[in-house]
């Protein structure tokens, strides 16, 4: 039987990794397998109405519309079978197929050579080249992903050093200081509520938290304790190293951020490996969750959009095209590495999926604020040991609709009109100078970082959601045909990039004003 290479599946070695010999024959893995979508045209046409104002597909008919053929999942179970390999998940709404086996059988079903291969980061499975499908699956399937386990994302965000320099308030004019994230909601105008009856979704790459940080957390800002569920994705579970500085600082984070801002609203962290595969699985089950339904999404985690292979940039584009068209918003963070986004050897980089056409990505700025204003907002810029808040222009993704027309302003003061998708689209308080008073892992700590914007905007969209008994959803469009609903920030550069009136590639539109943004989404006109 003929085969045909995989489109976008080609994977080359990150830069200073080794193979150190071929992976365990033996090693038992899973992968999963993305699956085309039943009735691509017309959910085309669905999106296109619903980002125009049309209504929401709801997820008990999503499935059956528009995922996964029955017949494509049933190819690929006999594929399987042929293979020796097991299906040991089905699910038609998310379009996957996970399929469990040796790394010997893998590498026969889709002609690859799983490797063992050493980095600076750790040891992983690795691959190089191609995957390959029969003809059975040839136009069925694509996108296989799982068969390597590197890392895929980083958590953006920042401890301000040194720790524990925890001041609760300002105390002069334009002074940078620490907050808890309640207070920076207020210093944002956020209007009143508290997110009941909404679900907010956080996507998770490793760590934990323990409910007894977040018990004297909420206790000492004297909220109530938000409600709080773990979902294991691939195996994965709440799993705290002990660590603050490690992916628990994210964790506790997002939780306590979106905690304080909306105590009322449901948190569901769904905990994934960090691979290609389980990263785009959590998106994918909290998208479909017919159990929790989230409206929000918030994902804190990324890695330069160069890093990625095009099949997973499509999937996971894909994936969030249907948050658009569930109604579901989702803010993803736009990297705390400036405008090369950590890249070496320098150049212009943007973060995925903050790139994605299809998510709010979200920007970093540093505040100073006194007797309760912000008296100064400037686009956040530590420098090169420091961060900066990410942003740029995607080398992937067309410019959307919503961004034609917008030019990029550079720090020597050059302007060139967008050709591709510009990031971020908002932002908010990123400066560990001016960061988020948490608990970690049994301590106080400030901590910034584009990670704190993801779940303050979530937050805030909990709180406009549950007060319009609708969900927001696809929120680009209608904030960039109203950008007056934003605090527009001028001051700063992000590294290559400057902030300049108007949309700009160092904070987007700009950080929010709660008020007016809730305002809007009531469909009440600003002033």
């Amino acid at each position: 039987m003929a085969r045909h290479p995989l489109k976008g599946s080609a994977k080359t070695l990150l830069p200073g990794a080794q193979v150190v010999g071929n992976a365990d024959p033996a090693e038992r893995l899973e992968v999963s397998v993305r699956l085309r979508r039943k009735d691509q045209a017309g959910f085309k046409s669905q999106l296109t109405a619903i980002t125009a104002g049309g209504q929401h597909i709801s997820r008990a008919n999503f499935a059956e519309r528009f995922g996964a053929d029955p017949a494509d999942i049933s190819a690929v179970e006999d594929f399987a079978t042929t293979h020796g390999l097991h299906a040991v998940q089905k699910d038609r709404a998310r379009r996957t197929v996970v399929l469990s086996g040796t790394v010997a059988q893998f590498n026969k079903a889709f002609g690859v050579n799983l490797k063992q291969v050493e980095h600076e980061e750790g040891t992983f499975r690795g691959r190089e080249g191609e995957i390959s499908l029969p003809d059975t699956l040839a136009g069925k399937v694509e996108a296989v992903l799982g068969l390597d386990d590197r890392p895929v994302a980083r958590p953006h965000f920042r401890r301000h050093q040194p720790p524990g320099n925890v001041i609760w308030h300002a105390t002069s004019k334009n002074e940078a200081t620490s907050f808890p994230p309640n207070q920076v909601a207020s210093l944002y105008q956020f209007p009143s509520g508290t997110g009941a009856g909404q679900t907010v979704a956080l996507i998770e790459l490793g760590g934990g938290y323990r409910r007894a940080d977040l018990t004297a957390y909420f206790k000492s800002l004297g909220i109530k304790k938000p409600k709080v569920t773990s979902v294991s994705v691939d195996h994965a579970k709440n799993q705290p190293t002990g660590d603050g500085n490690g992916p628990d600082g994210e964790v506790l984070l997002d939780i306590e951020v979106v905690g304080a801002v909306a105590p009322e609203a449901h948190i569901v962290v769904y905990f994934a490996p960090n691979t290609d595969a389980g990263f785009l699985d959590a998106i994918t089950t909290a998208l479909h969750d017919e159990k929790h339904k989230p409206s929000v999404i918030s994902i804190s985690w990324g890695g330069p959009e160069s890093s990625w292979t095009p099949q997973s940039l499509t999937s996971y584009d894909e994936a969030f095209q249907s948050a658009a068209a569930l109604g579901v918003t989702v803010i993803v963070a736009s990297g705390d590495n400036g405008s090369s986004d950590g890249v070496h050897g320098g150049g212009n980089h943007v973060d995925f999926p903050a790139s994605s056409p299809h998510v709010l990505g979200a920007g970093g700025t540093r505040i100073a604020a006194a007797n309760g204003k912000i008296d100064a907002e400037a686009v956040w810029n530590d420098g090169a040991n420091g961060g900066a808040g990410g942003g740029g222009v995607s080398k992937v993704f067309a410019v959307p609709s919503w961004q034609q027309g917008l030019k990029t302003t550079t720090t020597g003061g050059g302007k060139k009109a967008l050709t591709k998708r510009g990031v971020p689209d908002i932002s908010g308080d990123a400066d560990p100078e001016s960061g988020y008073i948490v608990r970690v892992d049994g301590s106080n700590a400030v901590i910034g970082g584009t990670s704190a914007v993801a779940p303050l905007w979530a937050g805030l969209i909990a709180i406009i959601n549950a007060q319009n008994g609708k969900p927001v959803g696809f929120a680009n469009p209608i904030l960039y045909q109203n950008p007056k609903a934003m605090n527009d920030v001028t001051q700063g550069d992000n590294g290559n990039f400057q902030a300049t009136s108007g949309w700009d590639a160092a904070t987007g539109l700009g950080s929010p004003n709660g008020g007016r943004i809730a305002a809007l989404f009531a469909g009440q006109p600003l002033a």
